[in-house]
């Protein structure tokens, strides 16, 4: 399964990897791209910075770009970085060279079957295929930008109620999980 932190990679690298001059963007400016906060951009930059697969400058024309090209990143790459190394950890009782169960044959075809497609899946694929229009099953692509986080008012402001999409009750930002549509890179 895939986290948030790892959609949220995988969505501000379709962008950075969609501007063919490899521009350097400001964080700001990505996170407001994608709708999501630049506190939490941050946390992901630093992820896919330690792993090689951005490059962040400093300064006041400073910002994050692709540190390698779309084909070199792969889908396992980005997971990796995310939530570390992806390993096979399903049988407890198992020895090396000792003979296992079924279970633990299956799950060790599952792992490698699993790593096989995302080492296959690239950034590139993602740009050139970004897949079908409208929404797969009633799921909306998560690859879409989703609008920007708008702040709770104040106490005390008299701002009629507006309803919220993905989140049950509770404090915090208004936001819309996903907008449906086509499936494009944003």
């Amino acid at each position: 399964m895939m986290t948030k932190t790892t959609v949220t990679a995988i969505r501000m690298l379709g962008y950075l990897g969609s501007d063919p001059a490899g521009e350097i963007r400001s964080s700001r400016q990505v996170a407001e791209r994608l709708g999501e906060s630049p506190a939490y951009l941050a946390k992901v930059v630093r992820h896919l910075v330690k792993a090689g697969i951005l490059r962040a400058h400093r300064g006041t024309a400073g910002g994050i770009a692709l540190h390698r090209s779309p084909r070199a990143i792969t889908l396992r790459g980005i997971v990796e970085a995310c939530q570390g190394v992806i390993q096979a950890d399903f049988c407890q009782e198992a020895r090396v060279g000792a003979r296992t169960c079924s279970f633990h044959a299956a799950a060790a075809e599952l792992h490698a079957g699993i790593l096989q497609v995302l080492d296959r899946w690239t950034l590139d694929r993602f740009l050139a295929e970004p897949g079908p229009g409208g929404r797969l099953r009633g799921a909306p692509c998560l690859l879409r930008p989703r609008p920007t986080v708008t702040p709770r008012p104040s106490r005390g402001t008299s701002t009629p109620a507006t309803p919220r999409s993905g989140n049950r009750g509770g404090a915090g930002p208004r936001m819309t999980i996903g907008s449906g549509g086509s499936c494009r890179i944003p």
